[in-house]
């Protein structure tokens, strides 16, 4: 058995993402798809603060139409690393394994990546590495598909000899889970737990960066990745939602 699972790219994403990953045989960037119109989790993500949740948000240049994940660059014209750490550095101040998650963005901010998606990426990749998940990692531009929503994602699962595939509840309103069955391919949809864990900053918040899980459990920030995968039927019989 082989699970996979195939996420668009997002900027030091939550604790569920990586509750995916730790599920996943291989995770698969899908950096090849439209970057999304408007504001969205490609480039930027929560953090809490003493005065409440901040975006943490990367620039990005501006194009004249539609553009892949992969071909958005990154706007360097201000120095939004610099504050970024800084805002960091402040805010977990008093978690005790801050140090760890500013190694994690120095290591990935240093390397300057060119486009959002190798950012996203090597920051997902970082985060992995750090909180000791195997999984391999692959982009979907490496292996170009053509298709659209269900078909495409098959198209990309059945080279990589996926029998499984994991993903998020959002899946239950446009995923057409016969097209993956047709396939051989058995869908499991997440159940997030959100189990809390020592927070700073007020009551518990589980939609935050990632990088809050690892200031404030250091080595033990693996154990908050709990969350089960349930079967497609029944996600869709008991519409598992967060508590």
């Amino acid at each position: 058995m082989k699970t996979v699972v195939v996420l668009q790219p997002q900027f030091f994403p939550w604790r569920g993402v990586f509750e995916q990953i730790r599920l996943a045989d291989e995770f698969v960037h899908f950096d090849d798809v439209q970057f999304p119109q408007g504001r969205s989790f490609t480039s930027r993500v929560q953090i809490k603060t003493a005065s409440g949740p901040l975006w943490l948000t990367v620039p990005v240049t501006r194009g004249s139409g539609p553009r892949r994940i992969d071909e958005v660059e990154i706007d360097y014209g201000s120095d939004w690393r610099r504050k970024h750490r800084q805002t960091l550095a402040m805010s977990y101040a008093r978690a005790p394994f801050a140090a760890a998650a500013l190694a994690i963005l120095d290591d990935v901010y240093a390397e300057r990546p060119r486009t959002i998606a190798d950012l996203d990426i090597a920051g997902i990749e970082r985060c992995s590495a750090e909180l000791g998940l195997r999984t391999a990692f692959t982009r979907a531009s490496s292996t170009p598909v053509v298709g659209a929503k269900s078909e495409r994602l098959v198209a990309l699962l059945r080279p990589r000899g996926a029998t499984a595939y994991v993903t998020g509840l959002g899946a239950l309103d446009y995923l057409e889970e016969a097209t993956f069955a047709a396939a051989g391919i058995d869908v499991r949809v997440m159940a997030y737990t959100l189990r809390p864990y020592s927070q700073l900053q007020g009551p518990f918040d589980p939609y935050v960066s990632i990088l809050d899980t690892i200031a404030n459990l250091g080595p033990d920030a693996a154990s908050a990745l709990d969350s089960p995968a349930v079967p497609w039927t029944d996600a869709v019989r008991d519409r598992v939602v967060p508590a």
